[in-house]
């Protein structure tokens, strides 16, 4: 049978006195009523610890330099990559200027190089090949009439010498014109072009070297979270290596708190686990057990473990959860067993002992009820019992109970406080609800 249901309850139990007889005029209560779960759980123990965060960094300096600007405060958040601090770049700035202006020089030359020569060169290569070709041929015709000259001692011999000489020179010039029309036609050789492409990519480098400079005089943030300290000031002198300022990570936080070491073999990474804020009034948040650290404190011995939890914001958008806050975390002390648990709503407190209210399932039978809402084919009445429980593990909004029960047992959750009180010998408490 399945029992979560809403319950009219009537206290009749005549006789005692005008409490019973309170209870009894006050009619039908809606009330609800849950069977007992049978449920794996382990034993806890609320251990203190530390609200850590979760990363930390003292960011400085990768350069030397003055500082210009000093963009945050303490108590500052920032985001990933966020501008902390800048330093003067000026003069960086104007050899970066320089060095890309370079390096499209060195690129057009490339181009140039790649593109091979013009029509207009090689009709000029070809031209002076033409001339150079010309006036070898005429002066290797003068020399031979003037050698015939030298022969019949018409000239002297140093004439036909120097004419001889010009047009040695003149086919020497003819060969070199040749060349010279051939490169151009055939274009700039593959090592020339590989020799500018490497021209250029060192230039890009020397250019990027000082972008990366450049971006050295600018101080990130690389992960959000909150200014805690201040290091430096507009105006200061920054050698490299000094500090800036420090940032904390508190998006989620780290309870750390110390495990003695007979309960670390209970505790695994992965496990849920309650952790209790007393500057937040007791409020209890869910967090996972996020690493265990395998080295013990000498002197205590006890282990550090950390239990992550999501932090909360409030509506100025400040963290709940600040590092250095105490914390109590609910961490496992044994292995899982199985244990009888029920709604927290079920207990009845105040008396001698811890009561819940059960179900008879031997005494229900359906319940006569006069309402437009419900009729007798779906009213169910029977005897409720007052049970002595004792408490253990709590489980969320559940609590482990031990007493003459058994799971599957139909309890009250809701409208137990209307039942007049149990008392040695009284007949028990008629309760009717809406049975499925």
């Amino acid at each position: 049978m399945s029992f979560l249901c809403r319950a009219s309850l009537a206290g009749i139990a005549v006789g005692w006195g005008l409490a019973s007889m309170a209870f009894a005029q006050r009619g039908p209560a809606v009330v609800e009523i849950l069977p007992i779960a049978q449920r794996h759980v382990a034993t806890t123990q609320a251990t203190l610890g530390t609200i850590m965060p979760t990363r930390r960094a003292v960011i400085g300096s990768a350069v030397d330099g003055r500082v210009v600007e000093f963009l945050v405060r303490e108590g500052d958040r920032v985001e990933t990559d966020q501008p902390l601090a800048r330093l003067l770049t000026a003069t960086i700035a104007l050899e970066l200027e320089a060095a890309e202006a370079e390096w499209k020089l060195r690129q057009q030359e490339l181009v140039e190089l790649k593109n091979g020569s013009q029509e207009l060169e090689i009709e000029q290569a070809r031209a002076r090949l033409e001339a150079s070709r010309v006036l070898a041929e005429y002066l290797e015709k003068d020399t031979r009439r003037l050698s015939q000259l030298g022969a019949n001692s018409a000239i002297s011999a140093s004439e036909v010498e120097d004419s001889h000489s010009r047009w040695l020179a003149a086919q020497q010039r003819y060969i070199e014109a040749q060349a010279a029309y051939q490169l151009a036609v055939d274009g700039p050789r593959p090592e020339r072009i590989a020799q500018a492409e490497f021209r250029v990519a060192m230039q890009a480098a020397v250019a990027e070297k000082l972008k990366d400079q450049i971006g050295k005089h600018t101080l990130y943030s690389r992960f959000a979270g909150y200014v805690t300290v201040e290091h430096t000031e507009v105006g200061q002198w920054l050698p490299r290596g000094e500090p800036v300022a420090e940032i904390i990570a508190l998006d989620e936080v780290d309870v750390l708190a110390r495990v003695i070491e007979a309960h670390i073999p209970f505790i695994h990474v992965g496990d849920k686990a309650t952790v209790e804020v007393p500057a937040l009034g007791g409020r209890k948040l869910e967090g996972t057990v996020a690493a265990i650290i395998p080295e013990a404190d000498e002197r205590s011995r006890t282990f550090p473990v950390k239990v992550r939890v999501a932090n909360e914001f409030n509506a100025a958008g400040e963290p709940l959860l600040k590092a250095g806050m105490l914390a109590r975390a609910d961490l496992a002390t044994g292995n899982q067993q199985t244990v009888l648990m029920v709604p927290k709503d079920a207990l009845v407190l105040g008396g001698k002992s811890t009561l819940i209210w059960t179900i008879d399932s031997a005494s229900i039978e359906p319940a006569v009820v006069s309402s437009q809402a419900a009729s007798a084919s779906d009213m169910l009445e029977a005897n409720a019992q007052a049970i002595p429980v004792q408490t253990g593990v709590e489980q969320d909004d559940w609590i482990e109970v031990r007493g003459d029960i058994a799971a599957g047992t139909a309890v009250v959750v809701r409208g137990n406080e209307r039942i007049p009180p149990a008392r040695p010998g009284a007949p028990p408490s008629r309760v009717t609800w809406r049975g499925n």
